[in-house]
């Protein structure tokens, strides 16, 4: 069967959902279609559910501004929401005086992207703070937060679906068809979706999907790399009630412990480079968890870590390297009514409201 809608959206991950909901309270008429049961089942509920304030990225690129706008929008909606939103505050810490230097890079960056709540702290002014913790200095982050992420997808979808907006679940598109103007999407039993636009927000499958959009040349589309962070839960309370976070690591910020909303605490997630997305946890990979967070916390039991899950970052490089977001439109491509998003790896949580005012003044843009 063929239906005709002004835009489609693949992908229901967070930012999936929060540009259906932009684009829809814009007056768009939208259908978002997710090849799972269920919107937010991949990247989007496997990751640490941190709100990030934005200290680590790159001023001036997408990932910083986006960050930091989106971690303010983030707070607000979730205010307004009752949506369980926590600026517990994380450390960052050197273990060794070696890494002190990091920890004043990682300041003066987050000074350029507009973070100036960061304090620095001795040994001593971090251990009156956390008691268990072992450094010999630290970056206090006030702004960064946990979230109830499944709660935030949820208010999304139904404010999307409140203005008009559309979910088919179970749908995996075969092909896009630029047929300028407008495309034929295609979905894999049949179903043709006539529209003026296409958001491909596929997350882990964007790439692929971009492959399968006829039309737009190969040459912008980058590669497609497959980072995936196992993550180690321990029982009973945690013995911190901030986040702990080590120097950064190539590809990631180290394994790091998070809390969840009821106090519990995790570690994670490694960098592992994978060919496909799996969420299998090898028990064995804890071996090299117990002696990274053994630096920051040498009271660690043995035997203490659990397998918890695993989740998996789209990358358009390989796993150990940085890489910015893509928000790609026909500026970029020559495709009228395009918008690819690639890359969009942590803090896309914390970024999603941002991204999604982005885009949706992309498409208002093209329209105009």
């Amino acid at each position: 069967m063929t239906y005709d809608i002004e835009t489609v959206i693949v992908g229901a991950g967070v930012i999936g959902l929060a540009i259906a909901r932009a684009l829809a309270q814009a007056g768009k008429q939208v259908v978002i279609v997710e090849r799972n049961v269920a919107p937010g089942m991949e990247t989007s509920s496997r990751n640490s559910e941190v709100i990030h304030a934005g200290l680590y990225y790159t001023p001036g690129s997408n990932r910083a501004r986006l960050c930091v706008a989106g971690r303010k929008a983030l707070y607000e909606y979730c205010a307004a929401r009752q949506i369980a939103a926590v600026p517990v505050g994380k450390l960052v810490v050197a273990t060794r005086a070696a890494e002190e230097a990091t920890l004043d890079g990682i300041a003066e960056r987050a000074a350029q992207n507009g973070v100036t709540s960061l304090r620095r702290l001795d040994a001593a002014e971090a251990r009156v703070l956390e008691p268990a913790l072992a450094c010999t200095a630290a970056l206090l982050s006030p702004e960064t937060g946990i979230l109830d992420s499944h709660a935030f997808m949820r208010a999304l979808h139904a404010e999307a679906e409140e203005a008009g907006a559309l979910l088919a679940c179970r749908t995996e598109i075969t092909a896009i068809i630029y047929e300028n103007p407008g495309f034929t999407v295609v979905a894999a039993d049949g179903t043709r979706l006539r529209c003026e636009a296409v958001v491909n927000a596929a997350g882990l499958g964007a790439i692929a999907l971009a492959r399968r959009t006829q039309g737009l040349a190969a040459a912008h589309i980058p590669p497609a790399y497959f980072a995936k962070g196992s993550y180690f839960a321990l029982p009973g309370a945690s013995p911190f009630r901030r986040l702990i976070y080590p120097v950064p690591i190539p590809g990631g910020a180290g394994i790091h412990l998070t809390l969840d909303l009821a106090g519990g605490a995790r570690f994670g997630p490694d960098v592992e480079a994978v060919d496909e997305p799996d969420y299998l946890v090898d028990p064995a990979r804890a071996f090299a968890f117990y002696a990274a967070i053994r630096r920051y916390w040498p009271g660690l039991p043995n035997g203490a870590l659990q397998p918890a899950y695993a989740g998996v970052r789209p990358k358009i490089v390989p796993a150990a390297q940085a890489q910015d977001f893509v928000i790609q439109g026909p500026a970029e491509h020559f495709v009228d009514g395009l918008v690819n998003l690639f890359g969009i790896e942590s803090p896309g949580l914390t970024s999603s409201l941002a991204i999604a005012d982005e885009v949706r003044a992309l498409m208002h843009a093209q329209v105009a």
